[in-house]
C-alpha cells in the first residue's frame, strides 16, 4: 500500500489544499470553543443547553471537532493529497447529520442554523471534487 503521495505539485499553491485548511482550522476553533464556553458552542451549533448537565456533552462534542480538524492537519502538512480526499470527504457525514439533527429538534424555520451545517458540508463536497481531481 502506497503511503506517500508522489505528487508534490498538489499543495500551497491549490485551492482546494487552503479551502481543506481553512475548514480544518475552522473545526479546531469550533471545538475549542465548544471546550472553553460550551453554551457559546452550543448556541452556535443551533441547541442551546438547557442545564449544568448538558455542559459535558458540550465538551464531548468539542473534542471530538478539534480530533476532526487535526486529523487533517499531517494530510496537508505531507501534501498527500488522496488520503486528505478520503479523509475530508468521509468528514462530510458530520455537518449532515448536525443539520438533520437541528431540523428535527428546531424545526424547518431555524434556517440560520441548517445554512451553517448544510452549507459547510455543500463546500465541503465541492471541496472533495477538487481533491479527487488530478
Amino acid at each position: 500500500m502506497k503511503t506517500q503521495n508522489h505528487a508534490k505539485e498538489w499543495g500551497l499553491h491549490s485551492v482546494s489544499y487552503w479551502v481543506t485548511l481553512f475548514l480544518a482550522l475552522g473545526i479546531i476553533f469550533v471545538g475549542v470553543r465548544f471546550i472553553v464556553a460550551p453554551s457559546v458552542g452550543a448556541e452556535g451549533f443551533g441547541i442551546g443547553i438547557i442545564d449544568a448537565h448538558d455542559l459535558a456533552y458540550g465538551r464531548i462534542k468539542g473534542i471530538r471537532d478539534i480530533f476532526s480538524g487535526v486529523v487533517l492537519l499531517p494530510l496537508l502538512w505531507m501534501r498527500m493529497r488522496a488520503a486528505t480526499a478520503w479523509v475530508f470527504t468521509a468528514a462530510i457525514i458530520v455537518p449532515l447529520t448536525d443539520g438533520m439533527i437541528v431540523l428535527v429538534k428546531n424545526g424547518a424555520s431555524d434556517v440560520p442554523h441548517l445554512l451553517i451545517h448544510w452549507g459547510t458540508a455543500f463546500v465541503m463536497i465541492a471541496t472533495s471534487v477538487f481533491l479527487f481531481r488530478k
